[in-house]
């Protein structure tokens, strides 16, 4: 699978260990920076990593921020992106298996390097789910999307 990873300035020392559990597991990976701990802005390097998804160019992404908030919101500002904050395994396969997530985003400053790797495991192998109620919430996930990326109704 093609993974695209990114991360900011806080993301930066976890991100590493992100990128080799990917290639560990047989995936490629583009790594999107940021490159140092240099400060940086999360949404800059979350529209690269989600633009990534969406051209098709990577199959899912993976976001580092300090506590994964920050890249979760800029993710979800771009239709098309179903980002989740994970933090335990659960939620890893779950939100792939259940909401299509294509975006997991890390706390840097709340997990650590074995549980990345762990999530970042999960994740990868979660499929999405064949189940009518889960395929009918995605899907209109999607027409919301579409919806409001034309903006607010005007009245």
């Amino acid at each position: 699978m093609k993974i695209a990873i990114g991360g900011d300035h806080a993301g930066f020392p976890l991100k590493a260990t992100i990128v080799e559990a990917c290639r560990a597991l047989g995936h490629e990976v583009t790594d999107h920076g940021c490159h140092s701990e240099a400060p940086v802005d999360f949404p800059d390097i979350a529209q690269e990593v989600c633009k990534a998804v969406l051209s098709g160019a990577a199959e899912r992404a993976i976001l580092v921020c300090g506590t994964g908030v920050g890249a979760s919101i800029a993710a979800n500002k771009m239709p098309g992106i179903r980002a989740s904050i994970v933090h335990d395994g659960h939620i890893a396969h779950q939100c792939v298996e259940h909401d299509d997530v294509n975006v997991m985003c890390i706390g840097a400053k709340i997990v650590g390097s074995w549980l990345a790797a762990d999530l970042v495991r999960t994740f990868l192998a979660a499929e999405f789910s064949t189940d009518e109620d889960c395929r009918r919430r995605v899907c209109k996930l999607a027409a919301m999307d579409r919806a409001f990326a034309r903006g607010p109704a005007q009245e």
